[in-house]
């Protein structure tokens, strides 16, 4: 069984802003930047993929995408959101960030409709 631990993070964590091109894409050198820029200003950590984040209108893809890009290039802890109102793919969600390397995440209870329990 893996081993679960807490993490002792103290200060600021802001949630990230998921920035796009001008053909609606991920703006994958944006995001780098954005990520550059905030951990400069001194903060614990970082959250891509909430709601400020544009969490529940990224498509799966688009969400890999983000949150491979702030691990890859962030050099404080990234706890990344992964909650969603369906529960498979709140699920791959998290399995993804954990593959990915994320320090932690952030997940929404479902709203609206009543999940399934598997």
């Amino acid at each position: 069984m893996k081993r679960i631990e807490m993490l002792n993070i103290q200060g600021a964590c802001p949630a990230l802003i998921t920035p796009f091109t001008k053909d609606d894409e991920v703006d994958v050198e944006g995001l780098r930047r954005l990520v550059d820029y905030t951990v400069e200003g001194g903060v614990a950590g970082i959250v891509p993929c909430g709601t400020t984040g544009e969490s529940a209108t990224l498509s799966k893809e688009e969400h890999k995408r983000v949150v491979n890009v702030v691990v890859d290039c962030s050099k404080v802890p990234v706890i990344a959101g992964t909650g969603s109102n369906n529960t498979s793919e709140a699920v791959e969600l998290t399995k993804h960030a954990e593959d990915a390397g994320v320090d932690g995440c952030l997940l929404i209870t479902p709203y609206y409709n009543k999940p399934n329990v598997s």
